[in-house]
């Protein structure tokens, strides 16, 4: 019976460990940006650095690539009735991992579009999107743009 215990202990305590990788009380690194249904410009773009130490498939079997403890960028999103769209732009190989107002992880790798990864909330919801943009080298970054859209993908 003790040793149930303390196994099922350790195993909440590992999963926990994997699922606190990625930190949202830290402050993003580039910054946190407001928008509400039919922004404009469309896109919005933050240029950042892809890329982290953290495996992101470590705590989401769905995610791929490496990326930064502290989100990249954190969207405060006010749905219209059009889709959103985050995607990345760069010339190295771009994953995307967004935690959703529902809490919810959402992963791309490539989007359908080689290097670039995308993710489409066809019904956003309201609220706080942290946004981490990866690449597939642990600790080399990478040039990228984060286009946030409600009309097209980059």
């Amino acid at each position: 019976m003790i040793r149930t215990l303390v196994s099922a202990a350790l195993a909440a305590t590992a999963l926990t460990g994997m699922a606190a990788a990625q930190n949202f009380s830290l402050n993003p690194a580039y910054g946190t940006v407001h928008l509400s249904g039919g922004f404009t410009p469309d896109p919005h773009i933050t240029n950042l650095q892809a890329g982290g130490n953290i495996n992101a498939s470590n705590f989401s079997r769905q995610c791929d690539g490496f990326i930064a403890d502290a989100p990249d960028v954190r969207l405060q999103f006010s749905a219209g009735a059009l889709p959103l769209i985050i995607s990345t732009n760069a010339q190295a190989d771009t994953t995307l991992v967004i935690n959703g107002p529902d809490g919810s992880w959402y992963c791309d790798d490539d989007g359908g579009r080689g290097f670039n990864a995308s993710v489409r909330f066809n019904n956003p919801q309201s609220g706080q999107y942290d946004i981490w943009v990866g690449t597939y080298s642990p600790g080399q970054l990478q040039p990228a743009g984060l286009y946030i859209s409600e009309v097209s993908s980059q």
